[in-house]
């Protein structure tokens, strides 16, 4: 809907439409040029904050070579007091490329919109449920998404 502004609920089903598309330039391509992706549960070594577009294009770039997703398995957008937030809950299902082994991913995100873009966003995921689901160790998964070869 051109010129239609995006309330955080249009940026919610866009961000999975992209995610499932693998679409991650076009992901991170809904955030503000000054939002910010914080991971409030990150493992020692794994990013917290990630602060403007730029970062988290960089971050996501390398996504699909990871995992990738297929589906959407559930997701209940609750609103909020204040209309530019809303706190998503959804699974994902996929598949881990390592290994080739099926992916579901639970998460809770606070979603923050300005302007039609995602000006902050807060994704509470468990490091640990990732690397056991990746087959690995939480050390390993910090590594592959950090870019870096894993701790000992």
């Amino acid at each position: 809907m051109p010129g239609t502004p995006r309330t955080p609920r249009d940026l919610v089903e866009e961000a999975l439409r992209l995610l499932l598309a693998k679409d991650m330039a076009g992901f991170a391509g809904l955030w503000a040029e000054d939002g910010i992706l914080e991971f409030p549960f990150a493992s020692a070594g794994y990013p917290q904050r990630l602060e403007g577009r730029d970062a988290v294009r960089e971050y996501l770039r390398d996504y699909n070579d990871h995992v990738i997703p297929t589906a959407v398995v559930s997701r209940t957008v609750h609103e909020t007091a204040d209309p530019e937030v809303v706190v998503v809950e959804f699974e994902v299902d996929g598949t881990v490329v390592a290994t080739q082994r099926p992916y579901r991913m639970s998460y809770i995100a606070v979603l923050t919109a300005r302007g039609g873009e995602i000006a902050h966003y807060r994704d509470y995921w468990s490091p640990l449920a990732a690397a056991e689901a990746m087959g690995g160790s939480v050390d390993e998964l910090t590594a592959a998404f950090a870019g870096e070869e894993a701790h000992a």
